[in-house]
């Protein structure tokens, strides 16, 4: 089956993020996420490390497209949250589509809420 989203809509969020490789944090429905720009393209992912729960708008950007957290250096790659460092962790990720009126985020809908 595939995935099913819920979409938010993230205020001013592609004014936060026009600085390429640089991460933000959006509030959305609720939640903490970090949004960064890489290589032009836009992505979404979690506001913590699965590792050891590290804020991960203060890690940064590599080269190759991964975040890489600031407490143990894990690294994350950007499109699908694989722990490129080799630990085993998955860092969430969240699709990101623009519409005319701005920004939309996609949170997975959970099977209680069908």
């Amino acid at each position: 089956m595939a995935k099913q989203y819920n979409w938010y809509r993230m205020a001013g969020a592609d004014d936060l993020v026009a600085e390429e490789s640089r991460i933000t944090v959006q509030e959305v429905n609720g939640k903490k996420i970090c949004v960064a720009r890489h290589g032009g393209e836009l992505y979404a992912f979690a506001y913590k490390c699965p590792h050891a729960g590290g804020v991960m708008s203060d890690g940064f950007l590599d080269d190759r497209g991964n975040v890489v957290c600031p407490l143990h250096r894990y690294k994350f790659a950007l499109r699908n949250g694989y722990n490129s460092s080799g630990e085993g962790f998955y860092l969430r990720t969240y699709p990101i589509e623009r519409r005319d009126d701005g920004l939309y985020i996609g949170m997975e809908k959970s099977w209680l809420s069908w």
